[in-house]
């Protein structure tokens, strides 16, 4: 293996192998065990994706029917967590909440394991987190931010992405808000060795449960230079009220060499592939709630980076202005990346398991060669 430079932060540098996904190699530029994304996000349901990813293969109807079943019967809360959600401070960070409730979860209802098999309960504990941490959020939420305790069943909406929405707004959704969400479920559901899920195989690595593994990744997707592009691209863009008075914030900002977050990728060199397939949503939203400037703002930010820069859209850019478009509150955008993610943190956490070795590289030492000890009263 090459030699690790420092700082590189291991860009380049292969830390294993993966049947899950493929990022920046096939034609589509990102594909999930062989199907191209454009495909998935024009034809299957999250669920269906979440099946591929977990169970190794496209569910045929009754499967998928079972399955659709399974995850709408997870999806309450225990009370136990839910009165747990309602301490959490209004001005917490929704990720902070995320990462509670899913250790908490873990409490409750630890990964069990039989004696035949040390990961049997591997799979029951991946589709308990997928179907109940969209509610833990938006439980939290409607809790601290409207006075309301919401049901977080929904057992006459199918879908996990009409359920987020119904949870958020008290109403099921239309069927353009819904058919948007599950593509963008889709787009965020599974990325390769990113930080976050890489997190989650070192956790996983060293044996430990399912739960502590998820909680890891969502601290990993926590940081701003991994999950919260979405956010700061709302926050900028927000503010401009025409095409024009974005571009010329945004050539100050370039002229200062202030970071624009939501452009370029540390993968794909020339475009990220699920920034096409957000934008075109993006643009449908637009157009339906009668728009008339942040997506062209949105879009001038896209011609200028592009021009000034060469640096393109990836998936946070347009899903900024998509999940506004929806009614979404700006700091729930990086929870949603969670609820999609989940499947394949947790496809990954059972990849590492069934060949495991515990994940331990090791480091180029840059300190001083042998140090002399002083005694303590005459250290200057």
């Amino acid at each position: 293996m090459a030699k690790v430079l420092s700082g590189a932060g291991l860009r380049g540098q292969s830390a294993g192998e993966t049947a899950l996904c493929t990022v920046g190699k096939a034609a589509a530029g990102l594909t999930y065990r062989g199907y191209d994304i454009d495909v998935l996000a024009d034809n299957a349901s999250f669920e269906e994706v979440a099946y591929l990813l977990l169970y190794g293969a496209l569910p045929n109807r009754a499967q998928l029917q079972d399955y659709e079943h399974k995850l709408m019967q997870l999806r309450s809360l225990p009370e136990a967590l839910k009165a747990a959600l309602e301490l959490i401070p209004k001005d917490a960070h929704p990720m902070d909440v995320m990462r509670t409730g899913c250790s908490f979860l873990g409490n409750l209802e630890p990964e069990l394991s039989s004696e035949q098999h040390a990961f049997s309960g591997q799979l029951p504990a991946a589709d308990r987190l997928i179907a109940t941490l969209p509610a833990m959020v938006v439980y939290w939420y409607r809790f601290t931010h409207d006075g309301v305790r919401i049901d977080t069943q929904n057992s006459h909406v199918p879908s996990l992405a009409g359920h987020f929405l119904t949870m958020l707004h008290d109403e099921e959704p239309s069927e353009l808000h819904t058919k948007v969400m599950n593509v963008s479920l889709i787009l965020y559901a599974e990325h390769e060795f990113n930080a976050s899920t890489f997190t989650a195989r070192v956790c996983a690595s060293t044996l430990s449960d399912m739960h502590s593994c998820v909680t890891g990744a969502i601290g990993s997707l926590r940081g701003p230079l991994h999950g919260g592009a979405n956010e700061a691209a709302m926050e900028m863009i927000e503010p401009w009220q025409s095409a024009d008075e974005a571009e010329a914030a945004l050539m100050e900002k370039l002229a200062n060499k202030e970071k624009v977050m939501g452009f370029g990728h540390a993968i794909y060199s020339e475009c990220d592939p699920r920034n096409d397939i957000i934008k075109k949503w993006s643009k449908k939203l637009s157009e339906e709630t009668g728009d008339d400037h942040l997506y062209a703002v949105s879009e001038r930010c896209e011609a200028v980076m592009w021009r000034e820069k060469k640096l393109f859209c990836n998936a946070d850019f347009f899903h900024a202005s998509a999940y506004r478009f929806m009614g979404i509150p700006t700091k729930l955008f990086t929870p949603i990346f969670v609820c999609s993610r989940i499947t394949g943190w947790a496809a990954h956490v059972m990849e590492q398991r069934a060949n495991n070795r515990i994940i331990r590289p090791s480091a180029d030492y840059t300190g001083p060669d042998h140090a002399e000890w002083i005694a303590i009263d005459d250290r200057p």
